[in-house]
């Protein structure tokens, strides 16, 4: 199986098969993650820098991890302790890293479209790890991959995204995702958090009643509030947000069915999601953390050429 990219730039550059190919590797190397041995050595001799020019936890951690898994020798690059404090520009940073012979690159940064301008002037197999507000396509793998775990499919599932729709590089991709795979989509929160086009441009819902939203959907997975990336006021304070938008559990216990509740973290606790909603057994946060390794896994192997 071989994926239609050289590069993981964004879901919208994925078929739906690549979609599937990578879905279905990520479920061979979860059941190497359940073994005693969780090692295989599928990307021996080869070296990965993990390029992170933003903050990060979850996703730096877990590529990290699956690099690991997987018998990678790996490089950690933060920019806030790098010759980037001195005036180094990104491509020099990288062409110097790329002469200590490294053959992949994991890159998160603030401006969208970096990793697609590091894709035309290096030879390395890129992944982007999220770029500005544009995309983050292992996060709507891994949640894609959660959601046909816990349902079986994602053909005709509903799947509803909650909060900061306009500034998350999350919802992008995770639109992009579900649509390519036969699943319904819809989007649900404040008017000045969802761009006035995403109806249009993709055939989805939108809602500004938040009941509305979680009545329809199978799925509701909640996004937080992106304040490092609003340069305006657009709504009155998280307090004000959490009691118009806020998933609480009362809403929950109104619904004629169980959903599923998912995040992709951080989680603002008491402003976009309650925490008896986050903890509950409907949902499959942590599941998505967890998740998130084999599915990082299965876009190294794929793109490393060694499969």
């Amino acid at each position: 199986m071989s994926l239609s990219v050289k590069h993981l730039l964004g879901i919208k550059d994925l078929t739906p098969d690549d979609i599937s190919i990578i879905l279905k590797t990520a479920a061979t190397f979860k059941e190497v993650l359940q073994r005693p041995v969780k090692k295989v050595p599928s990307l021996r001799d080869t070296t990965i820098v993990n390029l992170f020019y933003e903050n990060s936890t979850r996703t730096r951690i877990s590529f990290e991890l699956a690099e690991k898994r997987l018998g990678a020798d790996t490089i950690n690059f933060a920019a806030s302790s790098s010759s980037v404090k001195k005036g180094e520009t990104l491509l020099d940073t990288v062409n110097n890293i790329l002469s200590m012979k490294v053959d992949m690159v994991v890159m998160r940064h603030s401006a969208s479209g970096a990793p697609h301008f590091l894709s035309r002037h290096i030879p390395a197999a890129i992944i982007n790890a999220g770029d500005g507000i544009n995309e983050h396509p292992t996060q709507a793998l891994l949640d894609a991959f959660s959601i046909q775990e816990k349902l079986g499919t994602l053909q005709g599932v509903r799947v509803a995204l909650f909060g900061d729709i306009m500034h998350s590089r999350v919802a992008l991709s995770n639109i992009y995702l579900l649509t390519k795979m036969g699943a319904e989509v819809a989007v649900a929160g404040p008017p000045t958090l969802i761009p006035v086009h995403l109806a249009e441009a993709f055939g989805i819902k939108v809602w500004h009643k938040v009941e509305d939203a979680l009545q329809w959907c199978d799925v509701a997975n909640v996004l937080r509030i992106q304040l490092e990336r609003q340069n305006q006021v657009l709504f009155s304070s998280l307090r004000e947000y959490n009691l118009a938008y806020g998933i609480k559990k009362t809403m929950l216990e109104k619904l004629s069915r169980n959903i599923t509740i998912m995040h992709p973290g951080p989680i603002n606790r008491g402003v976009e999601i309650d925490s008896d909603v986050a903890d509950s057994g409907q949902s499959i946060i942590l599941n998505q953390v967890e998740n998130g390794v084999a599915v990082r896994m299965a876009a190294l192997y794929l793109l490393s050429g060694n499969n």
